[in-house]
């Protein structure tokens, strides 16, 4: 296993350059460190709250299923670094930098992607009318992880994979 991450990481590494060097730009930077600031729980806990309190029974029913879903896969991502143990790109690369603190040591999934795409879809499920919110927000949420340092595209990719297979089962069975 640690081979093939090997091989990968030293494959996304050019990739990882070239999308972090845009954000050496303090503006840029700064932008998106907010985006994945929120996108660490700020955002969508509020949203969580904000919709039994707007929408009654309703939201809450939405509330409770993103909350289920994204307790599933909190401890799907969890495993899956445990298992893979890919080290960031800033980890990997010395000319990488994190631009903002990771949360924790492995990269492979991305965190923050899984979560924003579960709830995006969920909500959106229930809500179709946050979409026009809540799908760029998760877009820009998975971009900024690349962007910063601390993913690679692939972790980014497979998490939304993993994110959109999550919620369409959990849609499934309790939507």
């Amino acid at each position: 296993m640690q081979m093939w991450l090997q091989h990968l990481n030293d494959l996304e590494t050019t990739l990882c350059r070239a999308c972090s060097r845009p954000s050496r730009r303090q503006w840029i930077q700064r932008s998106f460190a907010l985006i994945s600031r929120l996108g660490d729980g700020i955002f969508w806990y509020s949203l969580i709250a904000l919709l039994p309190l707007t929408h009654g029974t309703y939201g809450l029913q939405t509330s409770l299923h993103m909350l289920l879903t994204g307790g599933v896969a909190l401890a799907l991502y969890k495993s899956l670094k445990r298992f893979t143990r890919r080290e960031r790109p800033c980890n990997h690369a010395s000319d990488i930098v994190a631009l903002v603190p990771p949360l924790d040591r492995y990269s492979f999934p991305s965190g923050h992607t899984l979560h924003a795409v579960v709830f995006t879809m969920v909500a959106i499920h229930y809500f179709p009318q946050l979409a026009w919110i809540l799908v760029p927000f998760t877009l820009l949420v998975a971009g900024s992880r690349v962007i910063l340092g601390l993913h690679y595209p692939s972790d980014v990719l497979v998490a939304t994979g993993i994110g959109l297979l999550l919620a369409d089962t959990s849609l499934a069975l309790l939507g």
